[in-house]
């Protein structure tokens, strides 16, 4: 049995992690993790700290804010706990924590955690090679009105894999307005949309001569992110410690899928 912590247990992800959870065959939630209260019926207990959670703990999954990245790390690193982190919006400073603390403790981030999304970083590391010098590259994202941070962090993962994949060549544009907004070549534009009670939509566009290619991901539901987490979370229970994405544990699949 994966004895689990979920950190941001009354967040909405955290709430819907908990829900597959209890369903998921081998895994228990020993505790949850949140400064606000909850008042529901649940088989296991919620703190407001991790250090008030006595017991043993095979792996927490991070669903809250990064401004408890720190406090986070801190624990996993005193009690050599693997991560499942899957919170957006760090900073790159905090990002260097997380990198730092994977040299002593296995640690799997994503700011995304859907087969989806990943097998469309996979198809956009090919295309891009052949389509960057005669294709401008945009990319929107549509987003619930209660999220916190723009652009999300899967569209910086979309355009991380793009650009990567063009030798880090191209700078990032945020929004365009005015009067001085005519393209440069080596431009990703990256636009953001809130709304309603979109769970995400992410669309690439590559604009040519005279034709035009979209690639899109659309979440119908939060589901697909919890299922993400409890597949990462049985990976990193038997990781080594180091740095893993959600391709090292989704390589298998998609190479089933193309």
């Amino acid at each position: 049995m994966i004895k689990t912590i979920v950190y941001g247990i009354n967040g909405k992800m955290g709430q819907i992690l908990s829900e597959q959870l209890l369903k998921e065959s081998g895994m228990e939630i020993v505790a949850g993790i949140d400064r606000s209260k909850f008042d529901i019926k649940r088989t296991y207990p919620v703190y407001n700290s991790l250090y008030k959670y006595k017991g043993e703990v095979d792996v927490i999954i991070d669903f809250s804010h990064p401004s408890y990245l720190e406090r986070i790390i801190e624990y996993s690193l005193e009690k050599k706990t693997p991560l499942v982190i899957a919170t957006t919006g760090f900073s790159q400073e905090q990002f260097e924590k997380i990198k730092m603390a994977s040299e002593e403790v296995p640690i799997l981030y994503s700011s995304n955690m859907s087969l989806g999304i990943n097998i469309l970083s996979k198809a956009l590391r090919e295309i891009s090679q052949v389509l960057n010098k005669d294709f401008d590259i945009e990319i929107i994202e549509k987003h619930h009105n209660n999220k916190a941070d723009a652009p999300s962090g899967t569209a910086y993962l979309l355009a991380d894999v793009i650009n990567e994949a063009l030798g880090n060549s191209y700078k990032y544009i945020y929004g365009r307005e005015g009067n001085n907004s005519k393209r440069e070549n080596n431009e990703i534009g990256i636009h953001s949309i809130r709304g309603g009670t979109i769970p995400g939509e992410h669309t690439i566009i590559f604009a040519g001569s005279d034709e035009i290619i979209e690639l899109k991901h659309t979440a119908l539901s939060k589901k697909i992110f919890a299922q993400g987490a409890i597949k990462a979370s049985r990976f990193i229970v038997t990781a080594k410690k180091g740095f893993y994405t959600m391709d090292d544990i989704f390589n298998d699949d998609i190479q089933n899928l193309l």
